[in-house]
């Protein structure tokens, strides 16, 4: 009798260790498409300067993932389960990495970056041509090839990207959904909240690298090892710079494929965790598999399509979380999308920095709380109506935590001519009134009014180049050039000035000090909040439903990303799409491309930006938790499919218990023993 109880225990831990290699797998799949999907959105400043487009475009961009995953997001949830899991998976991992090979193509394809600057380096023109001169009779303008001209306009190099982008969306539709179905299927039911807890975490694992590495490649130039770097006159600070943004894609690129490799050498079933060391499992797998193929037979893999989704759709608890989630994705992604953005224009940081600081302060407190969320549903056993209180009251505390964001704000740069005037008073006046550009001071330099190359002056105040600002002379060269004799300048003493807006008052650093703080403990209340709330999801549906009822909640988050009854009637489009058309409606000053078309926004009014960015998520958030009360009064009435089938579960674990007492009963028997003690003496 020993030997067939070494197999069974043999086989219990050959499942266990199976199992632990999935969710392994599944956690490097996690971080990799965390990763890319992070690294894209920190570098979306950078592609908006590299192409000279829009925000609104820049957000058409980012919401091509969301199309990506909505053209194959039911079909992989359902059809996946029937098809081998974990390979399907592997498949998405590649065309992830395929994605985002492609997103980095544009820079091998195209040529050189060439900044918005009036000092250009050309023969035929004085060095200090750029500069204020009476004697000029018109404004200086570079003379260009009109079908130079012609191309530039025309040049849609950026599709490469939103089409790169759309792929990766594509490649991450089977990862979630299959995942999770294949952990709930053959884990425990105790275990699950724990692995999707560890899941979580890598999820928060992959941003914290993504965000690392896009600080790091941010501060290198785009064209490295083309461009002599002395030459430059820009900073990491101006918003003319481009960071090497296609060095990360490549690294997300072959992490994906990596991630990729262990999926195929996985099995495509697995006993369920807890029942391997139970002798009768051959014979349950056995009926089970028989009937399966029976039930196979019979209805066949379509036919339970549209019952499944009916049986959804009549869920008024499933139905009721997703227009949470509906309402709560659109606020967080508009918020984690042009946050990075936000903090660049409010306290006046480098994007690398804002970048770095992000992930320092935003992505451990999650990572912490992934975890203890996922240990205090094992620990005590948490029900789901008891998941479902706790998720919405410490939501509900981090919803009001977001609006003490409101107190850490900063000014305008001041920029004379748009946030202040040539006297150093703040304009007080609407966006879409004309702007006073030109003054006494500069009226006689016949400087070009639209090109950003701004200049920082002794008096504090900012200028839009060199030539506004009324300076005649310059000393150095790239970076270090210093302006003299500049007639708009007062200040005692001296009238130069040096290149790059005005840093912003100290008390700015401080107010950012305290935002990332608010940020810590916000982010950490989330994501405890995160796992009973996604249990509520997982326990609210049958065990045959949960792959495509966690597949059909994704689609619905993607596809609703819209508030187009609030925003712009009759039509729909994807969250970050419209939020970026409402930021470019708060740009002050617009880039100029070498013929004279509008490029990328060079200065927003950051009190018209910050109303916007946080105003239009914390409306959307609390509208969710009107839905949320209604979620708990069901709760108290309806009675889920997960207590069932566990109160079943729990009732097969009592008689597998009674059978090994009965059997540890007969070991201790004195017959037993008299026998065995015969045995030894024969």
């Amino acid at each position: 009798m020993g030997e067939p109880g070494k197999r069974i225990g043999t086989h219990g831990v050959t499942c266990f260790s199976k199992m632990k290699m999935f969710l392994l797998a599944l956690t490097g799949a996690y971080v990799a498409k965390s990763l890319s999907g992070i690294y894209m959105n920190s570098m979306l400043t950078q592609i908006e300067r590299q192409f000279n487009i829009p925000t609104s475009i820049v957000g058409f961009i980012n919401g091509s993932f969301e199309i990506g995953n909505l053209l194959f997001i039911i079909f992989v949830s359902y059809f996946g389960t029937k098809l081998h899991r974990p390979i399907v998976i592997g498949v998405g991992c590649v065309v992830m990495g395929l994605g985002c090979f492609l997103i980095s193509l544009p820079h091998f394809l195209m040529g050189r970056y060439e900044y918005e600057k009036t000092i250009l380096p050309s023969s035929n023109l004085s060095s200090n041509s750029f500069l204020c001169s009476g004697n000029r009779t018109q404004t200086l303008t570079p003379t260009l090839d009109p079908k130079e001209c012609s191309k530039e306009i025309k040049s849609l190099m950026w599709i490469y990207v939103m089409v790169g982008n759309l792929i990766r969306g594509i490649g991450e539709t089977p990862i979630m959904p299959l995942g999770i179905s294949y952990i709930e299927d053959f884990a425990k039911s105790e275990n699950s909240p724990l692995y999707i807890g560890i899941l979580e975490t890598g999820r928060v694992v992959g941003p914290l690298i993504g965000l690392l590495l896009a600080s790091f490649c941010a501060t290198i130039y785009v064209d490295i090892g083309s461009v002599n770097t002395d030459d430059l006159t820009i900073t990491l600070t101006d918003t003319r710079w481009v960071g090497a943004w296609w060095i990360g894609f490549l690294i997300c690129a072959g992490v994906n494929v990596l991630t990729s490799i262990p999926f195929f050498f996985l099995p495509k079933t697995l006993p369920k965790e807890g029942l391997e060391y139970n002798a009768d499992v051959t014979k349950s797998n056995k009926e089970e598999k028989h009937h399966e193929k029976a039930k196979g037979k019979k209805r066949g893999i379509i036919k339970d399509f549209l019952p499944f989704m009916k049986s959804l759709f009549c869920n008024p608890i499933y139905m009721l979380f997703t227009l949470i989630s509906v309402l709560q994705v659109n606020s967080f992604i508009i918020t984690f999308t042009f946050m990075p953005k936000y903090l660049e224009q409010q306290y006046g940081k480098s994007t690398a920095e804002v970048i770095f600081l992000i992930g320092v302060y935003s992505l451990p407190p999650i990572c912490i709380g992934y975890l203890i969320g996922g240990l205090i549903m094992k620990k005590f056993k948490i029900t789901v109506k008891q998941a479902a209180y706790i998720a919405f009251c410490l939501s509900l505390i981090e919803y009001l935590i977001f609006f003490l964001n409101l107190m850490w704000t900063c000014d305008n740069f001041p920029v004379a001519g748009l946030t202040t005037s040539y006297e150093h008073e703040r304009i007080q006046q609407p966006l879409y009134m004309k702007k006073n550009i030109l003054a006494e001071c500069n009226k006689k330099c016949n400087c070009l009014t639209k090109t950003w190359d701004p200049v920082c002056g002794d008096n504090g105040l900012s200028y839009m180049s060199a030539c506004l600002a009324g300076c005649e002379n310059s000393d150095g060269t790239g970076i270090n050039m210093v302006f003299q004799n500049c007639s708009c300048i007062q200040a005692s003493g001296s009238s130069s000035a040096v290149l790059g807006l005005c840093n912003k008052s100290p008390d700015c650093t401080i107010k950012l000090q305290y935002f990332l703080i608010v940020s810590v403990f916000g982010c950490f209340i989330f994501s405890l909040a995160a796992i009973p709330g996604y249990m509520v999801l997982l326990r609210c549906t049958k065990s045959e439903e949960k792959s495509l009822g966690v597949g059909l909640h994704t689609f619905f988050t993607r596809v609703f990303e819209t508030l187009h009854l609030l925003i712009i009637p009759k039509r729909g489009i994807p969250a970050p799409i419209y939020f970026g058309a409402l930021i470019d409606r708060t740009c002050l000053h617009w880039g100029t491309l070498k013929c004279g078309e509008p490029g990328a926004c060079r200065m927003y009014d950051i009190n018209e930006y910050r109303n916007i960015y946080i105003g239009l998520p914390a409306a959307l958030r609390g509208s969710s938790y009107l839905v949320s009360i209604f979620i708990l009064k069901l709760l108290r009435k309806f009675q889920l499919p997960e207590e069932t089938d566990s109160s079943e579960t729990e009732l097969a674990e009592m008689k597998l218990t009674e059978k090994e007492s009965e059997c540890m009963d007969v070991h201790r028997s004195p017959e037993f023993e008299n026998g065995r003690e015969l045995k030894t003496k024969l």
